[in-house]
């Protein structure tokens, strides 16, 4: 789970962090900013490409005169130097920076939905795209809330948005200094704890996920890492049948996610 990577100087930091204030303040493609819109969550203004007033782009400048939103309109050329996206589809959002929760807050959706806990926690999802997608299937599944790292990990930005198809702007996303002290201060809180790890002996379908739980799911190359795996209560894995003994990790999270979900169904 370890990150080796460092910076070769300050040139390489300091474009690292031009590019997270370049990301974290813009939200790009139309279904991305109607999400947005619609989720009453402050936008500072919209900019929109010359000539795209057609189908959702009609929708979203109507809405935005509606809330007051200032709505700009620039040609092509210009738009397509401030999308971080080639695919932004004309339309973009400039918003606050994205505002992360406590994980007390996480916890109080759960409790304000009469249900138990139920948690994704991220040990250095480094992807963006991977990142967007967890969050998609996390919220389509009722995830409460996800944990990730703030540091050598993906953040949310506007890729992230994109790639989560707008489930950004509803699901609860805590950010934490050390992953494995959060665990801890979950299973004070009466969460188990479940880890997945290729090298255990126990499948995801023959484990109990049902009551309060966190799942932790480890970075694409690497998995969890080590410290993070002893704070664990119990480790699962998904079969492998082919020669490839490794799956994305957007698509481990989703398989354990949802099988969570049918054993909850059927409690």
């Amino acid at each position: 789970m370890k990150n080796n990577y460092k910076p070769k100087n300050n040139i390489d930091t300091r474009i690292q962090k031009q590019e997270e204030k370049m990301y974290e303040d813009q939200v790009e493609g139309r279904n991305s900013v109607l999400e947005l819109l619609e989720s009453g969550k402050d936008i500072n203004k919209i900019f929109v490409a010359k000539g795209e007033k057609h189908g959702s782009i009609n929708k979203i400048i109507s809405i935005a005169k509606e809330k007051r939103i200032i709505v700009v309109e620039k040609d092509k050329r210009q738009m397509e130097q401030m999308a971080c996206n080639a695919n932004y589809q004309g339309v973009i959002a400039i918003v606050p920076p994205y505002e992360y929760c406590e994980i007390e807050d996480i916890l109080e959706e759960a409790k304000n939905k009469k249900e138990d806990p139920f948690m994704l926690v991220l040990d250095g999802i480094e992807d963006p795209h991977n990142l967007g997608s967890i969050i998609r299937t996390a919220e389509t599944a009722g995830v409460h809330g996800i944990i990730i790292p703030k540091r050598r990990a993906a953040s949310v930005n506007s890729t992230v948005n994109k790639v989560s198809a707008g489930a950004v702007e509803h699901m609860k996303i805590a950010r934490v200094t050390n992953i494995s002290d959060t665990l801890v201060k979950l299973k004070e809180e009466g969460l188990w704890v479940c880890g997945t790890d290729i090298n255990t002996d126990k499948y995801y379908y023959n484990q109990d996920l049902t009551g309060a739980l966190a799942v932790v799911i480890g970075n694409e190359g690497s998995g969890i890492g080590e410290r993070v795996r002893k704070k664990c209560d119990f480790l699962v894995k998904i079969p492998m049948k082919g020669k490839v003994t490794s799956l994305n990790a957007s698509v481990s999270a989703g398989i354990i996610i949802y099988e969570t979900v049918k054993q909850r169904s059927i409690k």
